[in-house]
């Protein structure tokens, strides 16, 4: 039994919603950061960043420097550049990428849930990350980009859905990376009460992006609910802003594989230590992209190869072993190329499916990079199986699409309290 609730969002206006929202901070290069905060004052990114120009710095992730991106906060709500909304509403999202589209609703997910497993996780947090994130929430009170959650598909949800986005949206813009972004404000208490119901019978949720936020904003809950005397369950901080899409509205992408270099192995070596459990194979740069499990792509010395796997006698008990990341990692990053820690590691980086094999071939032609690994998606069976199953996944294991904006929906914790 999931939990939706409404809550009296924050958004820009409608005259300069495409000026203010933007991509997730570390989506751009530092020198992509200082255009817009050079040339666009009223970016959200400038409350991200809130010391632009500043001749006076904070140490980083400090209280004075969330407290600053707070007072920026305050000052674009001053201004009636961000705005809030006098009812608590829910917020059907639609992400136009060419032909492709993604819609899912935004609205605020139960800490409670998170809790007692109906939000199910998928992924190893990290216990620093958690208290910086933890901290931020605390200080500047908002939630500016919503974790991305999914659902096994729901007709009631579908049908709901589909009547409110049959009108006119409340905003309709496209960004600079030519994504078109529409919005519904859904206030109307018929309708919220619909959508309430139809995800009381949705069993469990899943997270595909944001487990460091989800446990963020449990950890602050538990600290919130100590200091409260008075707790009743209700209050704001038991809540965390989220977009729950269907999981026929949601890709899941595979995240590639670079690394620096081939632990003092010639090529030839390698490819024979390798072929002990893989068969290697010469490919053209099609063929090497991986179309089944258990098949990889590897581009070497500006060669093709494609790597299948020999022995495919996988147990059923721990469904994580036979995730392409996981075979990838047990039978060549780990024991060839001697990566210990996948977090830690500077010799290993990632590179999302999206960008082809044209960015990962530019990497090691260009990029200082040695090899690439091109790796099948994790399927959605495996997905739920992992996470039903209480198990995790090893690091970045799924890239997840759509990616959404910050700032074009905010949950302010304290101004949900009044």
């Amino acid at each position: 039994m999931a939990t939706i609730k409404p809550f009296k969002g924050i958004t820009p206006t409608t005259e300069n919603i495409s000026q203010v929202v933007t991509r997730p901070f570390d989506f751009y290069s530092k020198e992509q950061r200082e255009i817009i905060l050079d040339n666009d004052p009223i970016s959200f990114l400038h409350i991200i960043v809130p010391e632009h120009r500043s001749d006076i710095k904070s140490e980083s992730n400090s209280p004075e420097l969330f407290r600053k991106s707070k007072a920026r906060f305050e000052t674009f709500l001053h201004k009636k550049i961000l705005v809030q909304d006098k009812e608590p509403s829910l917020y059907i999202y639609r992400q136009i990428i060419a032909s492709k589209s993604y819609t899912g609703i935004i609205g605020c997910a139960s800490v409670e849930d998170y809790h007692n497993n109906v939000i199910r996780k998928h992924e190893h947090t990290i216990t620093e990350r958690e208290e910086t994130l933890k901290n931020y929430l605390q200080v500047c009170d908002i939630n500016a980009e919503p974790v991305c959650m999914t659902y096994r598909d729901s007709p009631e949800i579908d049908k709901i859905t589909n009547e409110i986005i049959s009108r006119e949206p409340d905003f309709n813009f496209s960004t600079a990376d030519s994504i078109r972004h529409q919005l519904w404000k859904i206030n109307n208490e018929q309708e919220l009460n619909k959508i309430i119901s139809a995800f009381a019978e949705v069993n469990y949720i899943y997270i595909a992006d944001g487990h460091h936020r989800c446990a963020s904003s449990a950890l602050l809950a538990d600290e919130m609910k100590a200091k409260n005397h008075s707790h009743t369950g209700k209050e704001a901080y038991n809540y965390f802003m989220a977009i729950f899409f269907p999981d026929n509205e949601l890709k899941i992408c595979e995240y590639n594989r670079i690394v620096k270099d081939l632990n003092g192995l010639t090529a030839v070596q390698f490819l024979e230590k390798i072929s002990e459990n893989f068969t290697v194979t010469p490919r053209e740069i099609e063929v090497a992209k991986p179309s089944k499990p258990n098949t990889f792509g590897l581009y070497l010395e500006q060669k093709w190869y494609e790597l299948e796997l020999k022995n495919k006698n996988f147990s059923d008990i721990n469904p994580v072993k036979s995730l392409d990341v996981s075979v990838l990692n047990d039978l060549i990053l780990h024991p060839v190329l001697g990566i210990e820690d996948l977090r830690t590691d500077k010799r290993i980086g990632f590179v999302s499916g999206t960008k082809g094999v044209e960015e990962l071939i530019r990497k090691v032609d260009k990029g200082g990079w040695k090899a690439a690994f091109k790796l099948f998606p994790v399927q959605a069976a495996q997905f739920y199986k992992i996470a039903d199953g209480g198990f995790f996944m090893p690091p970045k294991s799924t890239w997840v699409e759509p990616k959404l904006r910050s700032g074009l929906v905010v949950y302010a914790l304290e101004l949900n309290s009044k």
